[in-house]
């Protein structure tokens, strides 16, 4: 009886400690550099780092199975595409079909699924600001950089003055971007990131009623990121609802405000408690990319992923990385020190699943060495002027055709550039084509 005793108790120890190695195992890693990466983000990376010598690369080690993560996210519901899109997008069983989950949205397809997840598909100038990392950094984090965000608004090089609730002039010798620094610095939540957050909700002016410390019956708050500030039909609804949060967290317990620093009743206050609200809910626990605030793969909450989803458009990093690069690049920001955090997974397959708006069946799989027979030929991320441009390739440069066929009546060849670089289409339209060397 008692070896029986002993032997349940030892089989349990080992099923405790196998549990114990899975959960640990699924633990994320970070690795800083290039050559951390797997072979096949290496060379998109390269070419990044030549354009981009400021940037910094960090790769995420998720340690869970590509698979596995697909089939968790590929759950009815946990991410939608609009219903207009077509029916590669789209999830396609019978009973799912074209079903609202919200209005005009429906649920994905695990190809758009795979697409939108892996990594590599996005690893261009303009997509990879999805991986911005958004935490505080001090090898990045910088006075120059947040006065370059704030250039060509009232904010830019300004000394800080504001008004207490009795209407007295307060003057500081403090300029916005030190207290945006500042609190950057205390909430743990990149400066840069906050300074764009100030300039989309409040715009360029310091008159706004949100930040003007004049608004009757608010008298001295302050809300620079519009905390609170929900819909409302009633005059300046909004921005009086923001200025209540302002005021008392709207009903919010005392230690919450005292966490959030409310009231906001100075311009210091508001923008570093403002800073620890954005920061509690997605940047301080792991979730601190945009990618990662859609698709839960990182997270420090008892490692429940897959669960903490800012949104259900699978679609938001690639279209929010976009805007935020047009962002920067109208203010002359991208050669700001920038870190990004690019997740990996295990067992990935070997090339990225193709955006599903492609057409697989109108190409041919092919293998002929090829060199192209035109100059400055742009090459892409997919077979449509639409999309990004990679680089370009010139006379007699050298790859290795892969795919060839058409799209959308548009001659387009898949190749492998001799840097490694693949799924890229080349057009061949203007005479601009690629011919064999063989």
């Amino acid at each position: 009886m008692k070896r029986i005793y002993n032997f349940i108790i030892i089989l349990f120890l080992l099923i405790f400690s196998s549990i114990f190695i899975c959960f640990k195992s699924q633990a994320s890693t970070k690795t800083d550099g290039i050559e951390s990466f797997p072979a096949s983000y290496k060379p998109y990376l390269i070419e990044l780092q030549k354009k981009h010598p400021n940037w910094k690369f960090t790769a995420m080690y998720t340690n869970l199975d590509w698979n596995y993560v697909i089939d968790q996210e590929n759950i009815f519901g946990k991410n939608l595409v609009p219903k207009n899109y077509g029916d590669k997008w789209k999830n396609t069983t019978p009973g799912q079909y074209n079903v609202e989950v919200d209005s005009g949205w429906v649920d994905s397809s695990r190809e758009a699924v795979e697409f939108c997840m892996d990594p590599r598909n996005f690893l261009n100038e303009v997509r990879l600001m999805q991986f911005e990392g958004l935490s505080f950094d001090t090898n990045t984090n910088n006075i120059d950089g947040i006065e370059k965000i704030l250039y060509g608004t009232e904010f830019y090089n300004n000394r800080v003055s504001y008004f207490d609730s009795y209407g007295n002039s307060i003057n500081m010798n403090e300029k916005y971007s030190d207290l945006i620094l500042r609190g950057g610095q205390n909430s743990k939540v990149s400066p840069y990131h906050l300074a764009s957050r100030i300039k989309q909700e409040v715009g360029p002016f310091l008159s706004h009623s949100s930040i003007s410390g004049k608004v009757e019956g608010f008298e001295g708050l302050y809300n620079f990121y519009n905390i609170g500030a929900t819909s409302s039909s009633e005059p300046m609804g909004a921005i009086k609802k923001g200025l209540q949060y302002a005021r008392d967290g709207k009903g919010a317990s005392q230690t919450i405000k005292d966490r959030y620093l409310i009231p906001w009743n100075t311009k210091e206050r508001a923008i570093t408690g403002g800073g620890i609200f954005i920061g509690s809910s997605y940047i301080n626990v792991g979730q601190n990319t945009i990618y990662l605030q859609k698709f839960d793969v990182n997270d420090d909450r008892s490692a429940n992923l897959f669960s903490h989803q800012y949104m259900t458009n699978i679609l938001a990093p690639y279209s929010e990385s976009k805007s935020i690069y047009n962002g920067y690049k109208k203010s002359g920001l991208l050669e700001l020190p920038m870190s990004f955090i690019i997740p990996v997974y295990n067992n990935m397959p070997e090339l990225m699943t193709d955006n599903p708006n492609i057409n697989k069946d109108e190409f041919s799989i092919e293998n002929s060495k090829v060199y192209c027979n035109g100059t400055n030929v742009n090459i892409r991320t997919g077979p449509s002027t639409s999309y990004e441009i990679i680089g370009v390739v010139n006379l007699q440069d050298k790859m290795t055709r892969i795919l060839k066929g058409k799209q959308n009546g548009e001659r387009w060849d898949k190749v492998v550039l001799e840097n490694g670089i693949i799924r890229i289409y080349l057009s061949n339209l203007c005479n601009r084509r690629i011919r064999s060397t063989n």
